[in-house]
């Protein structure tokens, strides 16, 4: 899977400083294949606002769309097909303000565009949670035909707040890859042939939204407001679901669904336990293993 490496903002050569040194390190050594996220793609060509409209603001030639929450709406856009497979990336710069009890959010799901709740379905999210300024902690979840609540929980190893990164969701029927700007952070393996566990397979959408979630991140100080979240990289690798074949999304004539994206490389590897073992802040596996069969190997 050595596709999906990014340099990070030409880390090597600019020696960022809020990069950890070691993870620097990592990443030069391995010299991480560069690949860019095409900021050309138009967000009418693939996406449309879900609500808030007068809150989704489309900016210089369409690439680049602005989100913003304040005490009246916040809002959201959602893909225009439905898929069943595919790598999802998003350029995405989080509020520069002190967001506490807001949530920003990428990710897929199998709930009608617009429902951020409902009965069992599929999901796989990227939920940036609002901080002071201070920590930076991106949820990721899964749901697999249920309620989901298999949070991990990561803090950020830079400022999102001052510039793009990159977000990333590689979805075949191997396994479930999460990555920041390149490096993943999260794996979730279909271990279904092997012991039952629950996997995404059913069809699923894109969205993306900014909403304050006060019950669960606390009151937000709204004369910070408003809150304005900027999302680039409308562009999508992914296979469109056919009703009539659904099948078709697992085929090897898609690129990620060829054996060599069913795992990751060893230097991927490296990485995924570098930042599990220093920013893994909470495991759904550690307090809920009994209630999830696929904590067992996870």
């Amino acid at each position: 899977m050595g596709y999906y490496f990014m340099n990070i903002n030409n880390s090597c050569s600019n020696n960022i400083p809020v990069l950890s040194s070691i993870l620097l390190f990592i990443l030069c050594l391995y010299n991480p294949l560069a690949i860019s996220v095409d900021d050309t793609v138009r967000f009418d060509a693939n996406y449309s606002p879900t609500w808030g409209r007068d809150h989704v603001t489309v900016v210089g030639d369409g690439t680049q769309v602005q989100l913003s929450l304040d005490e009246r709406s916040g809002a959201g856009f959602h893909s225009n097909q439905k898929y069943g497979s595919g790598i999802f990336r998003m350029k995405l710069k989080l509020p520069n303000k002190k967001d506490k009890g807001i949530i920003t959010t990428f990710y897929l799901t199998g709930l009608p565009a617009g429902q951020p709740t409902g009965g069992p379905h599929d999901e796989a999210d990227f939920e940036f949670l609002g901080s002071n300024g201070k920590k930076f902690i991106v949820s990721t979840n899964v749901f697999a035909n249920d309620n989901g609540d298999r949070e991990q929980q990561f803090t950020l190893w830079f400022d999102p707040t001052l510039d793009f990164h990159v977000y990333e969701i590689l979805w075949n029927q191997h396994h479930i890859v999460f990555s920041v700007d390149g490096i993943p952070i999260r794996v979730y393996h279909n271990f279904k042939a092997q012991i039952g566990a629950n996997y995404p397979s059913q069809q699923m959408h894109v969205e993306s939204s900014i909403w304050n979630m006060t019950d669960w991140l606390g009151p937000v100080d709204w004369s910070q407001g408003p809150f304005v979240a900027e999302y680039r990289g409308f562009g999508l690798d992914a296979c469109v679901h056919q009703p009539s074949d659904p099948q078709d999304c697992h085929s090897s004539k898609y690129y990620w669904n060829d054996p060599k994206y069913w795992q990751l490389t060893p230097q991927q590897n490296k990485l995924l336990k570098y930042v599990r073992r220093n920013h893994l802040v909470y495991d759904y596996c550690g307090d809920r293993k009994k209630h999830f069969i696929e904590c067992k190997i996870h």
